[in-house]
């Protein structure tokens, strides 16, 4: 089955008795173009160990492993999961495990990947990326020892929902700055790099998406699990109240007239220090 053909990836769907589940974000890619695009972003050498998180048919795994990358496909579909290896010939560089990717982010299992790439689910893609960079600084043994550097991807390439690109990527002074923006510009530099267009998909989504790649620039490393902690809790408390100035929200603990919106990376570093420190 050619996976970029939105009449076979239908037909196989109809033939099947297989619906795409709306609740699981379930659209399909079905565009060359744009599925070049994604792995090129990536610029990642054969060999390489790479995570795909929502994989569905196998059309981006499909052509990850045709470049020479072994990737780790997890599938929430117990349906997609069991077809998704045979389907495409049972390569020796494919490892499919079955299960809600937040659940596996969490316990630790996708820990240890250079390189994330993926067409991420609709409805839970913003949660998966926070919880995978927010493994930054988590300690494996409960102490404060900071996980190794290569337990969190080098690169995250991905293809989510355009606003939720936007909101990655927004500066300060930004509409569309907000905590998603703030919490993963900590760890990594973003980049827009190419639209996408709603009929690229199957079934079709109401809106159009955009191919995102996060770089980690390792500027924070050596923050600790409880400076991490209180970063999202100072910056999640300030966003909550986005209307107010950070004066008004944190009293006796800072002057300030500025909004959260309007605080750069740079300056949030030196406002919870600031407030660290009263």
């Amino acid at each position: 089955m050619n996976l970029t053909s939105p009449s076979q990836v239908k037909a196989w769907c109809i033939a099947n008795g297989f619906h795409p589940n709306k609740v699981l974000g379930q659209n399909f890619l079905v565009d060359r173009n744009a599925l070049e695009a994604i792995v090129d972003a990536a610029t990642l050498p054969a060999g390489t160990r790479v995570l795909e998180i929502g994989p569905g048919l196998g059309v981006l795994t499909e052509e990850m492993l045709r470049r020479g990358l072994l990737v780790t496909a997890v599938e929430k579909d117990l349906v997609l999961a069991e077809r998704l290896a045979e389907a495409l010939g049972n390569p020796p560089g494919l490892d499919v495990r079955a299960g809600d990717a937040l659940d596996l982010i969490k316990d630790g299992s996708c820990d240890g990947f250079p390189a994330l790439v993926s067409n991420l689910p609709y409805q839970a893609g913003t949660r998966i990326l926070l919880e995978l960079v927010q493994r930054i600084g988590v300690s494996r043994t409960g102490g404060a020892a900071l996980v190794a550097a290569q337990d969190a991807p080098e690169t995250i390439v991905v293809l989510v929902q355009t606003e939720v690109a936007e909101r990655l990527a927004a500066g300060p002074g930004s509409k569309t700055r907000g905590l998603a923006g703030v919490w993963v510009q900590l760890d990594y530099d973003v980049q827009l790099v190419r639209a996408v267009k709603a009929s690229c998909f199957w079934p079709r989504p109401e809106i159009g998406s955009t191919v995102v790649r996060l770089t980690r620039h390792h500027h924070n490393d050596a923050r600790t699990p409880d400076w991490r902690a209180r970063f999202r809790q100072i910056t999640k408390q300030a966003f909550e109240h986005r209307r107010k100035q950070l004066g008004a929200i944190f009293k006796g603990a800072v002057q300030s007239t500025a909004r959260a919106e309007q605080l750069s990376n740079a300056d949030w570093l030196a406002f919870v220090t600031q407030c660290l420190t009263v």
